[in-house]
Order: structure tokens, then C-alpha cells, then sequence
């Protein structure tokens, strides 16, 4: 009788465990998915710029300065190797400033401001924006989930079993670049 109770308390502990490890690997896996969306995100942005670069290129030639800082911060952003968490947040605020710039160059043209071509990238950047900020509070909220879970008791120690390690949140230093980029005219 009593092996039966310590085969029974293990076969317990065994599944406690197997539990426990599984849940970190769906968190893992969610944390994946949810740098995934913001992937997307950052594609659909970084696809959109140019066009608008061109679009304001017409308009205001002479801005050339501020054009070509968006398409360098655009490029660098492009360029940062998938995964990168903290790399990535720092390469799209440079971007995020870039972009504030170029549109600030529209204040001083009348006509860009009309133009229907102009209003209608300045709306999807908008959304895309939106969308982004979404996936970004998103994958911080399984960031801080998994991380959590990894680093209390009793989960650190399966944790440190199978080398599970937290994870990185997608920060940004100045926090004013957090909000959306702001278009209004």
C-alpha cells in the first residue's frame, strides 16, 4: 500500500513537472508569435515610407535633408537581424523621429496637404502605427508573463533545469516615442 502512495505522489510530481515545462515552452512559443506580429507590423511600415518619401519628394524637393534621413533611419531599421528586441526598439525610434519630421515638412505646403494620394498613405501609417503599438503592448504582456513564470518559485527551478532564460521586453528609451506618430492637419 504505501509503494502504491509513493508511486502515486511521483507519477503526481512527474506530471506536476511535465505541466510546468509545457507551459513554458506555450508561453516561449506565444512570445514568438506575438515579435512575429510586430514583424509584420515593421514590414508594412517600412513598405509604406518610401512611397510617402516619394510623395512628399514632389512637393518639396528641397527638403532633401529630411527626406534622406527617413529613408537612412528606414534602412537601419530594416537592417537590424530579426530578433533583436532591444535593436529593433532602438532602430524604429530613430525611425519614429524621422517620420515626425516628414510630415512636419507638410505644415509648409498647402498642396501636399490636399494631396488625396498623401492623405491616404498618412491614414494607413496612422493605422499601421495603431496596429504596431498594439502588437508592442501585446508582446510585452507575454514578455512579462513568461519572465514571471520562469522567476518564481517553483518555476525558476524548472526553469534553470532546462534553460529557460527571460526574455526582453521591446522598450523604448525616450518614452515619448511610444505614442503613435501624431498626424494632424
Amino acid at each position: 500500500m504505501a509503494l502504491w502512495i509513493v508511486l502515486g505522489v511521483i507519477v503526481l510530481l512527474v506530471l506536476w513537472l511535465i505541466g510546468m515545462y509545457n507551459g513554458f515552452v506555450k508561453a516561449k512559443i506565444k512570445i514568438d508569435n506575438s515579435w512575429s506580429d510586430i514583424s509584420v507590423f515593421l514590414k508594412k511600415r517600412f513598405d509604406l515610407i518610401p512611397n510617402l518619401v516619394n510623395t512628399v519628394k514632389g512637393y518639396a524637393a528641397h527638403e532633401s535633408q529630411t527626406l534622406e534621413k527617413v529613408v537612412q533611419a528606414r534602412n537601419a531599421a530594416v537592417a537590424v537581424p530579426s530578433g533583436d528586441v532591444a535593436a529593433a526598439a532602438q532602430a524604429n525610434q530613430n525611425l519614429t523621429g524621422a517620420l515626425r519630421g516628414l510630415l512636419a515638412i507638410a505644415e509648409n505646403y498647402p498642396n501636399l496637404k490636399a494631396n488625396e494620394n498623401f492623405l491616404q498613405l498618412q491614414a494607413t501609417l496612422q493605422s499601421i502605427e495603431g496596429d504596431l503599438s498594439n502588437a508592442r503592448r501585446y508582446y510585452n504582456a507575454t514578455v512579462r508573463d513568461y519572465n514571471t513564470g520562469i522567476q518564481q518559485f517553483p518555476g525558476v527551478l524548472i526553469a534553470n533545469m532546462t534553460g529557460f532564460k527571460p526574455r526582453e521586453f521591446f522598450e523604448l528609451e525616450d518614452k515619448a516615442e511610444a505614442k503613435n506618430v501624431e498626424v494632424k492637419f
